[in-house]
């Protein structure tokens, strides 16, 4: 990903943080020659070193997934700047928050296996909610998935949050982007200013 300087994060905890947040990702490899991309959940387990999924065993991209160099993009919130918010000259922008991951993919297919992801996926996304739902499944339905276990090699992070424009203008843009309904885009750029 092109990441000028001003828009870089190194951080750890800080992506760390945003995968979580942004979990659904788009996990990218080559199938048969071509790329390949599936959108999934995935689980960053608190060492950071490695991304947990699974993919239905009908999707044809775990079949030659083993041992291969994949990526997994993640997108936070985001939406279109217009050169009118700026006090001084600007162009149409995009704002927006991404992280790629890059890793070599190992599958799991081990029953116990399996069921720590889903049983984790399941703690993960029931947390929030009133009544939450207790896995019960049983052997044959865990068949019928394939996990996948990525070592994270390389990370990218980019947050393109006008660190490259004068407070007043990204006071401005914040403004807009709030009055419009884009409040997770606004709250990031006041936690990231200029850099």
């Amino acid at each position: 990903m092109y990441i000028p300087p001003h828009f870089t994060i190194s951080e750890r905890d800080d992506i760390i943080r945003f995968i979580r947040q942004n979990a659904f990702g788009q996990l990218i490899s080559h199938v048969e020659g071509r790329l390949f991309a599936s959108h999934l959940p995935f689980l960053l387990p608190d060492d950071g070193g490695k991304l947990l999924a699974h993919l239905a065993k009908p999707n044809p991209q775990w079949k030659q997934i083993e041992g291969q160099e994949v990526l997994i993009t993640f997108q936070g919130p985001h939406d279109y700047i217009s050169p009118s918010w700026y006090r001084a000259p600007g162009v149409p922008t995009w704002n927006y928050q991404a992280v790629h991951v890059y890793g070599k993919c190992q599958l799991l297919t081990e029953a116990g296996d399996l069921r720590q992801i889903v049983d984790a996926l399941t703690g993960v996304y029931e947390a929030g909610a009133s009544e939450p739902w207790v896995p019960q499944y049983d052997e044959k339905m865990l068949r019928g998935i394939v996990g996948l276990s990525i070592e994270v090699a390389e990370i990218q992070c980019k947050y393109k949050l006008n660190q490259n424009r004068s407070a007043e203008d990204r006071k401005q843009v914040c403004a807009h982007l709030e009055q419009s309904g884009s409040h997770d885009l606004a709250a990031a750029m006041g936690q990231h200013g200029a850099k």
